[in-house]
């Protein structure tokens, strides 16, 4: 297993135990929040692997450990996600809740804003639905 970066946002935001608060509080949002039902159906009804895999991923994301890269190889996150229709509404959506989740978690304004620039890139890059033409 690799090391984790030392004072990474994964230790800043608590380790194993805050990137699982983290993930949790997302889903939780994104299954509550009607606003997030397009994303919403985009998942299986039982969030349990999706939670899982997004913790795997986001550990290795933010700095701790890569146990998303152990176990199921390189994120090719496009790849991943090419069969769902992600628009800028969907992508919108994911991280309003996302945002959401951090701002309930992270204290820290510049960690906060760090983070939320990341996230903002990453959903950005699976669009894969051009908009309309007008």
């Amino acid at each position: 297993m690799s090391e984790q970066l030392p004072h990474s946002p994964y230790d800043k935001i608590g380790g194993e135990a805050g990137v699982r608060t983290l993930v949790d509080r997302f889903y939780d949002l994104m299954d509550s929040e009607p606003d997030a039902k397009v994303i919403r159906q985009m998942h299986p009804q039982s969030l349990r692997s999706s939670r899982q895999k997004l913790f795997e991923f986001l550990s290795g994301f933010l700095g701790g450990p890569p146990i998303y890269i152990e176990t199921h190889g390189h994120p090719r996150l496009r790849m991943r996600h090419h069969g769902f229709a992600i628009d800028e509404a969907a992508r919108d959506k994911w991280l309003h809740c996302m945002h959401q989740a951090l701002e309930e978690q992270v204290k820290d304004p510049i960690l906060l804003m760090q983070l939320k620039a990341s996230f903002t890139r990453t959903a950005d890059h699976l669009i894969n639905v051009e908009p309309a033409s007008e």
